[in-house]
């Protein structure tokens, strides 16, 4: 299966570029597919009288391909196009999945950040012990003064960028290799269908919405990890196979990203389902996993809903998708900053002394010494 980089310069002209960096095969696509080695293409490379078969690059001058449709120029393989389906492309004689990026830039920048977070803490605050932090990583004071989710922080202090932070923390190496794994490979491939922008958004929001409903159902724990937002990313997945359900199969190209989208639809709700159950497992935060798959859906919603061809009902899906938006994180806000206030312990201002209550050999390593503060 090939993947292809689309950049639209007009109505009536598409230059399409050959893809690297990943394969996708749905198991049981609709589309006889096969599989592929991907590399990106050299523009004008099949136009190089020097370029031989075999020499490490497989290219496709697409745009030569359509102006001049002599498809046998192309070095070693065959390049179709359709005129009456702009988007359509096949390589020998296979149909190829069209993406809007080469790689997932921002879930390889993200995964990178949160690794060297997590080393930064062990290196500065230690490794607790496995009995205090089974995950193998600090202490859960450290977690806290590294910006993790504190309802104290949050409503009493009004840190109101713990909202996000907790997205780079994690608990230690274990919980940071589930994370990050689902992060560069569904993520990823997502980020390269939507673009880094909306990928962003979904992420944002569902990170938002997590530590929302954590704060809301847990006041009086830490929370961190960035699963909130990855089970936003596949709530955003399911919000856009549902606004893409009635979507035209006419063209072959169009059938065969249909057919895609209803793997990604049936494989995100089986990934789902397994996410939920295990979120009820101890020590993960579940209000965080909920919270972050509510928020990525209704942010989906609204982001595809633009998305949807008849004008009608895109702009019907528009104005509710908005006004659900508008509803659920404003009653979540209100509610927060309103009801969990009097669930707040007082001792999670002060997050060593109250992990102190429950181990006897509990260190504060990162703790601040008042002179410090003072000076």
């Amino acid at each position: 299966m090939k993947f292809f980089k689309k950049n639209r310069k007009d109505k009536n002209k598409v230059v399409e570029e050959e893809e690297g960096a990943g394969l996708y095969q749905p198991p049981n696509a609709q589309v006889e597919m096969k599989k592929y080695q991907t590399k990106y293409a050299e523009p004008g490379f099949a136009n190089n009288p020097t370029a031989k078969p075999g020499d490490g690059r497989e290219a496709y001058d697409v745009e030569n391909v359509r102006n001049t449709k002599n498809y046998d120029n192309i070095e070693g393989s065959y390049a179709q196009m359709k005129e009456d389906d702009p988007d359509y492309l096949a390589i020998n004689g296979e149909p190829v999945y069209v993406v809007k990026q080469k790689r997932g830039y921002l879930s390889i920048l993200f995964s990178i950040t949160q690794t060297v977070v997590l080393i930064g803490m062990m290196i500065q605050c230690n490794v607790a012990p496995l009995k205090i932090n089974p995950m193998v990583g600090p202490y859960p004071d450290a977690l806290s003064y590294w910006g993790a989710k504190n309802a104290y922080n949050i409503i009493i202090d009004k840190e109101y960028w713990r909202l996000f932070s907790p997205i780079l923390l994690h608990a230690g190496v274990f919980h940071l290799l589930c994370n990050v794994s689902v992060q560069l490979d569904t993520g990823a491939f997502f980020e390269r269908e939507w673009g880094s922008i909306i990928w962003l958004l979904v992420y944002l929001g569902s990170a938002a919405s997590g530590s929302i409903l954590s704060v809301i159902v847990s006041p009086n724990s830490i929370g961190v990890g960035s699963s909130g937002s990855v089970c936003g990313l596949f709530g955003a997945k399911i919000a856009e196979a549902l606004c893409r359900c009635k979507e035209n199969t006419k063209t072959e190209m169009k059938a065969l990203s249909y057919a895609i989208l209803c793997e990604q639809f049936a494989s995100t709700l089986c990934s789902v389902i397994l996410i939920l159950v295990f979120s009820f497992i101890p020590f993960v935060d579940w209000a965080a996993h909920v919270g972050g798959l509510l928020g990525g859906f209704l942010v989906g919603m609204f982001i595809f809903s633009l998305r949807i061809k008849t004008m009608k009902w895109k702009i019907g899906m528009a104005i509710v998708s908005l006004l659900i938006n508008l509803i659920f994180f404003g009653v979540g806000l209100s509610y927060m900053f309103n009801q969990s206030r009097g669930e707040v312990a007082e001792e999670m201002g002060d997050v060593c002394e109250y992990y102190k209550q429950f181990y006897e050999d509990y260190e504060c390593r990162c703790r601040m010494d008042d002179a410090d503060v003072d000076g």
